[in-house]
């Protein structure tokens, strides 16, 4: 008589916090970060809801821990070298990394972010302006313009009604509502879009071009 003997099952691989938050950027990146639920992040996980609460503290701490991930990212300026090619490179990999995650632009300007991937982000930030000659103030000053230009040139690119393909038929389509004596410029401009002389769309390096000259301007004067 032959005895079947039943395999033990794998055992699977317990469960740890970079495993929670690997799946919790998944979800986001997918279905953006206002969907994300703890019980949402379980059944991916294929783990009870009660059991994430051992590797994050609450929704609060899932959330600061994406902001970790998506910062960790970030190509961090380099220190001691060229300030203006470490900061362009360092906005340009922002700007990227925030296209990827689109949910994170608005969760890093509205919360207090203190994860050691943002501090190290901040610290060589600073370091790279401060040794560059800019001062103390000007470093504050130099560093929140940056970011304030790509966080909004990142959230309007995210949100705009429009994909690039669909700027000529879109202009075309609301051009008997800019009247001529009324709205001359913003006509002619909606003709060059639609008859093809410009394409209308904007890239970040122009831009962040200009900043970073006129803060070079600035750090030569003081």
């Amino acid at each position: 008589m032959t005895t079947h003997v039943k395999a033990p099952r794998p055992r699977k691989k317990p469960l740890n916090r970079e495993q929670v938050l690997k799946t919790a950027l998944r979800l986001a990146d997918r279905d953006g970060v206002d969907s994300l639920s703890m019980r949402k992040l379980a059944r991916a996980l294929h783990v009870e809801a009660m059991s994430l609460y051992h590797h994050v503290a609450n929704k609060e701490d899932l959330l600061d821990g994406l902001v970790e991930l998506a910062v960790s990212e970030i190509e961090l300026p380099e220190i001691g070298g060229n300030w203006k090619v470490a900061m362009r490179q360092r906005a340009l990999s922002a700007h990227e990394v925030l296209m990827r995650h689109g949910w994170a632009t608005q969760l890093i300007v509205s919360r207090v972010n203190v994860g050691p991937a943002m501090l190290a982000y901040i610290d060589a930030t600073v370091g790279c302006l401060r040794e560059a000659g800019f001062s103390w103030a000007l470093t504050d000053h130099a560093w929140n313009a940056i970011d304030s230009y790509v966080y909004g040139f990142t959230l309007q690119k995210l949100n705009f009604p429009f994909a690039p393909d669909e700027y000529a038929s879109a202009a075309d389509e609301y051009l008997p509502m800019i009247p001529e004596d009324r709205y001359p410029y913003m006509r002619a401009m909606s003709i060059e879009l639609i008859e093809g002389r410009h394409d209308g769309i904007n890239e970040i390096e122009l831009g962040l071009e200009l900043l970073l000259d006129g803060l070079e301007r600035l750090r030569k004067a003081r």
